[in-house]
């Protein structure tokens, strides 16, 4: 049997990497007692596999792995809501199972079924109205060139294609500072959000101008149409406004 799991990552947490949430997981799927299966080999390792990398130092509402369980663990021997209890125990402070759902053998991996990902950036040191100017500029671009420099081989690259959307979000609570929401394509080399906004305000740092970057959705295609890996319910805990 096998599991789909959507959790959050916010807060301190983000300061950590991709391989730590793998550990952090690793080691809570242990401490949870969960009947997981694990790869053959001299140093077997639970079989479980990760979605697309998150930054390290930004958070997100959508993060997904899926988990293998052995053959003979069936829908019927668990309580999917009583795991979230197990995991949210069993995980550091700054994650929250939102969603386990079961998963069919055979389904496309997370790394290859993901084709966009909505992020809603909190910028510093950028007015509203230069915010919307360089939303128009950049939606009405044909072409946005970037450098890029990989292995030691510096390339000139067009991110234009992978803006899928781009737009003024809405504030939170009291956080005045403008928010962009931007929806952007994952195939191939992937569009950080330190390389849009940088394409975006090229005359300001993009560490620094990107307060809080966070990805609020992860999207897969089906029938021609986007959908969420799994729909979040709208009323999801300690989930701030997603992008409009």
């Amino acid at each position: 049997m096998k599991l789909r799991v959507r959790h959050t990552k916010l807060g301190k947490v983000r300061f950590t990497s991709h391989r730590d949430t793998a550990r952090h997981w690793e080691r809570a799927v242990r401490k949870s007692g969960i009947a997981v299966a694990y790869s053959a080999g001299f140093t077997p390792r639970p079989r479980m596999s990760f979605g697309l990398a998150l930054p390290t130092g930004a958070e997100s509402l959508a993060e997904y792995l899926d988990i293998d369980l052995v053959d003979d663990v069936t829908l019927a021997d668990l309580s999917l809501d009583d795991l979230c209890v197990r995991f949210a125990a069993a995980l550091p402070v700054g994650y929250e199972v939102t969603h386990i759902v079961s998963r069919e053998s055979g389904a496309t991996s997370l790394q290859e079924d993901v084709v966009a990902c909505t992020w809603r950036i909190t910028l510093d040191g950028v007015q509203p109205d230069q915010l919307v100017e360089a939303v128009t500029h950049t939606m009405s671009s044909s072409s946005v060139l970037v450098e890029r420099e990989r292995k030691g081989q510096r390339s000139t690259d067009d991110i234009r294609p992978a803006m899928l959307d781009l737009s003024v979000a809405p504030t939170i609570d009291d956080d005045h500072r403008p928010h962009l929401c931007a929806m952007v394509a994952t195939n191939g080399r992937g569009l950080r959000p330190t390389e849009l906004v940088a394409s975006m305000f090229p005359t300001l740092d993009p560490v620094d101008t990107a307060a809080r970057v966070l990805r609020t959705q992860q999207w897969i295609e089906r029938e021609g149409e986007l959908r969420e890996v799994i729909p979040a319910h709208p009323l999801a805990a300690r989930a701030p406004a997603e992008c409009a």
